[in-house]
């Protein structure tokens, strides 16, 4: 990675140690203060908290060390157009919590997660699937986070980035372990007002010291819109929404709403908040291009737009950087740490496990999420992966919040539409490249990235969602033609599209206990 303008070793130092020991100190003053916290408690906040809250939390859950990088090199390639449309993209999907959580909270009022309301629905063994692609995506985001940071605190500082990984690791891990969920978002709470402030002040000083030349605006073509522009709206909405719905943490942080108002204030007031953050982060990239200090025709990585940019600005505007990367890195890394305790201790181990051991086995975790963190290549791919995993799996599981047009929905319907959504994308794979099947694989995990300038990711993002959705017809189709056959076979009662008045055994695929109990009547 290039060398950005570097601080002094002594400033670094004293900047990184000091921050992380800042939010150990008050992550275990908030530990203290409800050392007494029930399980249920720690795990979850169920209706505690307000709107304002809820959107600091959400702001500082949505940011995250590597918009550094991302959203930077998407300005050097797609201008102006491409980073309006990747804040936009990063910003509306958070309302989909407010849309999406009362529904649930209405048919599982202490559900904290979405694999709770997917076991109610549709049984342990579809919990199970969705519990495994969720703790993998949190898997992928915590190892994309760390990476981030180690290049981040690099380029910055010329320091270690394995040290300060570390050192997050162990003061993340230390004030989570003893308070839980909740100490995780009232750090957030701070954090997301420090993450705001310290942009405004960055944004100012680059604004007052870099010099752009307008003779480049209009030869680098940045400023106008262009194809791969148009198609990120898909790509990036469809990927990103599907994503965060993933994503345990802000399910966490919806139900912990106090009414469905406070939720809607909260996502609204934080979906601007993260539009106006990502969209300056984001124009760092052209700015860089207009000012000169980046050239997209070398061929350098654009993700270092950002850093080559600060070359033009004083050492202090690099030490707010630094304090900011901090911030952001602990409240993303926190958060996801506390989710992936609660998804663990309620899906895997049935809240059978006490804490401590729970939280035995995400330190476990975290010691192949920081090897694979130093080694990751790319941050951009860690994510593309989780998109189109979360674009094939979740349509179909959405559906079945609908009582009145999909209530004949079951759990290996699901399951078996997520598969084919990504046998889709193998397939759309193959036919664009010509019958290549190993490309088409590759295109399953976006190896070539989105901005490739073809239509290939572009189709994977229609692709994915849509050939679940057929394979969810074609699944839930032949179960109930098996079923139907096998009750003319035997001169049972046909009852799988019966609607259910009472509440099933669901430890195994409901639909099966359903049956059985019926046909045992």
């Amino acid at each position: 990675m290039a060398d950005a303008s570097e601080l002094p070793k002594v400033a670094s130092h004293l900047i990184l140690w000091l921050s992380y020991a800042f939010f150990l100190a008050v992550g275990l003053l908030i530990a203290w203060k409800y050392r007494n916290q029930s399980k249920t408690e720690f795990l979850h906040s169920n209706r505690t908290q307000k709107a304002i809250p809820l959107a600091l939390n959400f702001v500082a859950s949505a940011m995250g060390s590597g918009i550094l990088f991302s959203y930077p090199e998407l300005g050097t390639i797609a201008g102006v157009q491409g980073v309006i449309t990747y804040a936009a993209c990063s910003a509306i999907p958070l309302l989909a919590f407010p849309f999406l959580a009362p529904l649930i909270r209405k048919k599982l009022p202490d559900g904290f997660i979405l694999t709770m309301w997917v076991q109610e629905r549709f049984g342990l063994i579809a919990s199970l699937y969705i519990s495994l692609l969720s703790i993998a995506t949190m898997f992928l985001y915590m190892v994309a986070e760390l990476s981030s940071l180690g290049q981040v605190v690099t380029s910055l500082t010329g320091l270690s980035g394995l040290s300060v990984i570390i050192v997050e690791v162990v003061v993340t891990s230390i004030y989570t372990a003893i308070g839980g969920f909740r100490v995780s978002f009232i750090t957030d709470n701070f954090q997301g007002a420090m993450i705001a402030a310290l942009i405004i002040i960055c944004a100012c000083a680059v604004g007052t010291k870099v010099r752009i030349n307008p003779d480049a605006i209009p030869a680098s073509g940045l400023a106008q819109p262009t194809l791969l522009g148009y198609q990120l709206i898909l790509m990036l909405l469809v990927g990103i929404m599907f994503s965060n719905l993933f994503l345990s943490g802000y399910w966490m942080r919806a139900f912990a709403s106090k009414s469905d108002k406070d939720l809607w204030l909260g996502c609204s007031l934080a979906a601007v908040v993260v539009f106006v953050i990502l969209l300056l982060v984001g124009s760092t990239g052209f700015i860089a291009v207009w000012s000169g200090v980046f050239d997209p025709a070398s061929g350098e990585y654009g993700g270092l737009a950002f850093f080559m940019l600060l070359k033009t600005l004083p050492n202090w505007v690099i030490g707010f950087i630094l304090i900011m990367v901090v911030v952001l890195s602990c409240a993303v890394f926190d958060s996801l740490q506390s989710a992936m305790v609660s998804t663990l201790s309620n899906d895997v181990f049935r809240n059978k496990l006490p804490l401590l051991g729970i939280r035995a086995v995400v330190w476990a975790l975290i010691v192949p999420i920081v090897i694979i963190a130093i080694r990751a290549p790319s941050i951009l791919q860690i994510f593309l992966i989780t998109n189109v995993f979360a674009s094939a799996a979740l349509p179909s599981v959405l559906l079945g919040l609908s009582d009145k047009y999909f209530w004949f929905l079951r759990g290996p319907d699901v399951i078996i539409a997520g598969f084919g959504g990504m046998f889709s994308v193998w397939i759309w794979g193959t036919a664009y490249y010509g019958g290549d099947v190993l490309k088409g694989a590759e295109l399953m995990i976006l190896k070539n990235g989105m901005y490739a300038g073809d239509w290939a990711a572009f189709g994977v993002f229609i692709v994915a969602p849509l050939g679940s959705l057929i394979f969810l017809a074609l699944a839930a189709g032949t179960r109930l033609a098996i079923i139907h056959a096998y009750c003319k076979a035997t001169g049972k009662m046909f009852t799988a599209l019966d609607k259910l008045t009472r509440r099933v055994d669901t430890r195994l695929f409901n639909e099966v206990d359903e049956e059985v109990d019926v046909l045992d009547d």
